[in-house]
């Protein structure tokens, strides 16, 4: 027993079928009162298996401990339909395993869960004796590409020392399963996203990754590393994944696509289903951060040079009130001072500097200006502004051309 098993995880191994020898993928699913559940399972099922190797599946359907009694009786039903659908499909190299709990109610959420699924896939990779073997995270409402498991195998085999990654996705824009207005307001989240992620590359911040709970796969020895999964009710992928997003090797995964689902939701504060439910409420439309605010973070970022002369105050560098400001209000000095002390090189500087102005503190910092005036923009008009900056615009009009060109910055073909 590794001392993460023994002193991080809630529970001790809840599946009995001994692990193949030849484990080396476990996809990890949180579900909560998920009607679609099966047609999710079936998606994997689907999938085309790679050669020599075997891949499981465990899911956690959960509630809280008080959880209504309707709920508790949906999910006690999809749990006996889950078993039942698993006993018929079973494939040589992969397994489906369902678990069934009722979660302590103030810890109750998604990020426990995905932690208990995520948890039992390191019982099985150490009872295989695979420590190195690869923890997907995947959603009960989400789907994938036939490559899913093939492609993220390829990555981790290709790339040894590799602790983790994000992989590709892209929202469904067009079906049946959702009225017209839920297509059209996730274009303009996924649009958010992107120009999010982007905007920080462009202003020169090195860690600028997806956070999508459905899309990312990790080592299960570096998971445990950085001490599992966190229990937050919202919000676990993003300090979750970000642990990882500061270690060598984090990557994108672009030759295979999760597909999220773009249902409305009032689960959680915040992410894809929250965001959905306002903009429909709002009419549509979906606001974003300013590309002023970007612009600023890129000349402070590029000043780093500057602030590793240890005879400059950063004071008197050129920077706006509203990053001084930000800066003073984080205790910038102190911090600085401490980084110079501790740094022979400019690479060494640079590397602890933004160990501290990390993923957390560019979203804090934006959220700061908004505070102090620098009001959001609808989401097309800075997407418009950033490809315009990259050069990248493309030919046609409209909303769906800003995202396809996205899309393809981001590694896959229109």
């Amino acid at each position: 027993m590794t001392p993460y098993l023994q002193q991080r995880s809630l529970y001790p191994p809840q599946v009995s079928t001994p692990p193949p020898d030849n484990l080396a993928l476990v996809v990890a699913i949180p579900a909560y009162d998920e009607p679609g559940l099966l047609e999710s399972l079936y998606c994997l099922y689907e999938c085309t298996l790679p050669e020599g190797v075997a891949m499981e599946v465990i899911v956690v359907i959960n509630e809280p401990e008080d959880a209504a009694d309707e709920i508790v009786t949906r999910n006690l039903e999809m749990y006996k339909q889950s078993l039942e659908w698993a006993a018929y499909h079973q494939r040589p190299g992969l397994q489906f395993f369902i678990l069934h709990q009722a979660l302590p109610t103030r810890h109750a959420g998604v990020g426990l869960a995905r932690k208990i699924a995520m948890d039992e896939a390191c019982w099985r990779f150490e009872q295989a004796g695979h420590p190195e073997g690869i923890i997907a995270c995947f959603d009960a409402d989400s789907r994938c590409d036939i490559n899913y498991f093939q492609a993220l195998v390829r990555h981790f085999r290709a790339h040894s020392d590799y602790p983790a990654a994000s992989i590709y996705f892209e929202h469904p824009l067009q079906g049946h399963e959702h009225p017209s207005e839920v297509y059209e307001a996730i274009l303009y989240y996924e649009l958010h996203l992107r120009y999010y992620v982007q905007a920080q590359r462009w202003a020169g911040f090195p860690h600028a990754f997806h956070t999508v709970g459905s899309s990312m796969a990790v080592r299960c020895s570096d998971y445990q590393k950085q001490g599992g999964m966190n229990k937050r009710k919202a919000g676990e992928d993003f300090y979750f994944i970000h642990k990882f997003t500061l270690l060598p090797g984090f990557a994108n995964i672009t030759d295979t696509r999760v597909i999220p689902s773009p249902r409305p939701s009032h689960r959680v504060p915040f992410g894809t289903g929250r965001a959905i439910t306002e903009i429909l409420e709002n009419g549509g439309g979906y606001p974003t951060y300013a590309p002023q605010s970007f612009i600023e973070l890129k000349g402070f970022l590029g000043q780093l040079p500057n602030l590793y002369e240890k005879e400059r105050g950063w004071k008197s560098l050129p920077l706006t009130s509203i990053l001084k400001e930000f800066l003073t209000e984080q205790g910038f000095e102190g911090k600085l001072s401490e980084m110079l002390q501790h740094t022979a090189s400019y690479e060494t500087f640079r590397s602890r500097f933004f160990r501290w102005f990390n993923a957390f503190l560019v979203m804090k910092y934006l959220h700061f200006a908004r505070s102090r005036g620098r009001a959001d923009v609808p989401t097309a008009e800075a997407a418009c502004w950033l490809l315009e900056e990259l050069k990248l615009l493309p030919e046609q009009e409209g909303d769906y051309a800003l995202l396809s060109r996205y899309r393809v910055i981001e590694g896959m073909k229109e």
